[in-house]
């Protein structure tokens, strides 16, 4: 597949990949008739180059079966695929407008248990049972890691055990949020916790009927959380807007990827005491994704972006 040519080269040189994922699209594509005929879409696509591969597909007539139409009979339609890319293995998965049904399918052949959406982080936590946890991981976290490129999704794998251990701490969180913010003892956090209330947000903004259906608090109770959930509010975002202030200016004239850093990660990096635009390049990756909960990558690149002013100048003619 033709990836680029670079025109401003001597010579055009042209970029040919046979691993590109857009590679293995055009294979199908050749293969199976009814994707150029418009019955069948391959939405995404991704690959292990030589080992292994997940496509995504969709059928846009319902008397067209997705997965056994690129399969073929006998497997014609796939084995030829997989010949021309040296026997490549490739896993056909039927796309879902639904995040955690596309992902639970990205994932076979491991049976998910479970599976907890954070929309926030564009993350999913799945739960297998300790015979389905290989599986899902994969030789060398092959596995998961194709499903996560072929949905877009971060995916955390987990048995049992982990995820318990992980919803027990986030309620403890949040439990410690309610009692010293609302000022209520434990018991009423945890009836707040166990109405599937997770945020100050939530107590102060959900519609007035939903609380007042709780059967362990009347109205009085009710309307008394409620306040002081805005009230918490409110001192939270003054507080926010004080230490957004203390940031100075060159962090906030700071740019990556041609743009200002976003309002809400300057006030993580205020939160987590980086004031400056050196605090900022001072920084380890460990210490700026625990701040702001980027991925590793993202922090690598903000924080060598970061450094970058303290280089300018050393490659320029010494003064006379």
């Amino acid at each position: 597949m033709i990836m680029e040519v670079n025109t401003e080269l001597r010579g055009a040189p042209i970029i040919l990949s046979r691993s590109a994922p857009e590679f293995m699209i055009e294979l199908f594509r050749n293969e199976v008739p009814e994707i150029e005929q418009g019955l069948l879409e391959i939405k995404s696509c991704a690959r292990d180059a030589g080992s292994r591969a997940k496509i995504a597909v969709l059928s846009n007539d319902k008397r067209v079966d997705p997965i056994g139409t690129c399969v073929g009979v006998r497997g014609s339609r796939v084995n030829a695929v997989t010949n021309e890319l040296g026997g490549e293995r490739v896993d056909i998965v039927l796309w879902s407008e639904d995040p955690a049904q596309f992902v639970i399918g990205a994932l076979a052949p491991a049976n998910v248990s479970s599976i907890v959406v954070d929309e926030e982080k564009h993350a999913m936590d799945v739960v297998v049972d300790e015979e389905n946890l290989a599986i899902a991981i994969g030789r060398g976290g092959q596995n998961v890691r194709l499903a996560s490129e072929l949905t877009g999704w971060k995916i955390n794998i987990m048995d049992a055990n982990e995820s318990a251990e992980k919803q027990a701490g986030e309620q403890g969180a949040i439990r410690s949020v309610f009692m010293s913010k609302l000022d209520v003892d434990e018991e009423i956090a945890d009836i707040l916790i166990a109405e599937g209330f997770t945020s100050l947000e939530e107590v102060a903004y959900v519609p007035l009927q939903e609380m007042l259906e709780i059967e362990s608090f009347d109205e009085d109770t009710v309307n008394e959380l409620r306040t002081r959930a805005k009230d918490a509010l409110l001192t939270m975002a003054i507080a926010k807007e004080e230490s957004v202030e203390a940031v100075s200016q060159d962090l906030r004239d700071f740019e990556f990827n041609g743009k200002h850093l976003s309002a809400d990660l300057i006030s993580k990096l205020a939160d987590g005491g980086v004031n400056t635009l050196d605090d900022l390049a001072d920084l380890a990756i460990d210490e700026l994704t625990d701040i702001t909960g980027q991925t590793e990558d993202e922090a690598k690149a903000l924080i060598m972006k970061a450094r970058e002013h303290w280089f300018v100048g050393d490659n320029a003619p010494a003064a006379e």
